[in-house]
């Protein structure tokens, strides 16, 4: 499991005026603030919610 990809996930947009489910799946990343980041195992799932509000978030691998 020591080569499993992590996905640093960061909040560069407000979700503020957004559809109610954008504004849902940028809460369950776990983002609430502006500019903060977290970090999630890079499987299908968390890859389909960044793809849902990729112009609101900043990816890296790390």
């Amino acid at each position: 499991m020591a080569d499993s990809k992590q996905l640093k996930i960061t909040l560069t947009h407000s979700a503020i005026g957004r559809p109610e489910v954008q504004k849902r799946t940028v809460k369950a990343l776990g983002l609430t603030k502006l500019n903060q980041s977290v970090v999630h195992a890079d499987t299908p799932a968390v890859r389909g919610m960044i793809a849902k509000v990729s112009h609101l978030v900043k990816v890296e691998e790390i």
